[in-house]
């Protein structure tokens, strides 16, 4: 795993010497914010030597290199899922990637169904915590010792500084801020009426297929994260609507805007 991360990274510096500072994973609906900032670069996953490539519609696939104002910003243009087929250390490689190309900061965005039944489509939920007993760790098997240690501190995933960032950054640009815990499943099947259920026991807000996984990744390395979903509908069983991939689509575009504008306040913030 060492071997591919450094191929991976050995390759991304024969086409740029570029240094982020903060590290941006954009989840659907948000594909096309990194279009829309004072790009420097952009490297194609496809071009890096042994690098895992997104296969999900609306995904693009490539790394941004720009500024975000005057902040010097790395994007993840399309992520890539555990549901792929791909082993979670695939999974956290691009993660990890950012983590050695420089970033110190991570802001990672999804899109996510509600469990908590105050949340409504279209609404934002800040990540003040997460649960991943649902997908392997990304942590399983040999430790590398360089990004982090074996049994790292996962008391705090999701930095309080950043939580308190996204609050103030949500209040000036007049979006309306849910929290709540995140909860990851393997999809690519969305949850049962049951599974929502034993979610929300457990203490869910909103339920998806990625971000936990990545945080965890981040956070052994030592990196400051701060997360949003967008919540594109109610899970299963909390409405009559049948659940599909355009409807998520539909809610998150509509909702872009305000997405965008946020993520920008919170990387000129953070």
């Amino acid at each position: 795993m060492k071997n591919k991360l450094m191929t991976c990274l050995a390759s991304i510096r024969e086409k740029t010497d570029f240094q982020p500072e903060v590290a941006l994973i954009l989840g659907s609906g948000l594909g096309d914010y990194a279009d829309g900032i004072r790009i420097e670069t952009t490297v194609e996953y496809s071009d890096i030597e042994g690098f895992p490539v997104s296969t999900v519609k609306g995904h693009k696939g490539r790394f941004v290199f720009g500024y975000v104002g005057e902040v010097p910003v790395v994007i993840m243009q399309g992520r890539v899922h555990y549901y792929e087929g791909y082993p979670m250390s695939d999974v956290v490689l691009p993660t990890r990637l950012m983590g050695l190309l420089g970033a110190k900061k991570l802001i990672l965005t999804n899109a996510a169904g509600g469990i908590n039944e105050n949340f409504h489509p279209g609404d934002f939920m800040m990540l003040t915590d997460h649960i991943a007993t649902g997908v392997p760790s990304p942590l399983i098997g040999p430790n590398m010792e360089d990004l982090g240690p074996r049994f790292p501190d996962m008391s705090e995933v999701y930095s309080k500084r950043i939580q308190n960032v996204i609050r103030s950054s949500a209040e000036a640009c007049g979006v309306d801020l849910k929290e709540g815990v995140y909860v990851q499943l393997t999809g690519p099947a969305y949850e049962t009426p049951a599974e929502v259920r034993m979610c929300r026991i457990w203490g869910g807000d909103a339920v998806g297929m990625s971000t936990a996984c990545e945080a965890m990744a981040a956070r052994h390395m030592g990196m400051e994260i701060g997360g949003i979903s967008c919540i594109t509908n109610l899970a299963a069983g909390m409405s009559n609507q049948k659940l599909d991939h355009k409807e998520v689509q539909e809610t998150a575009d509509r909702v872009s805007k305000d997405f965008k504008k946020l993520v920008t306040k919170i990387i000129e913030t953070v």
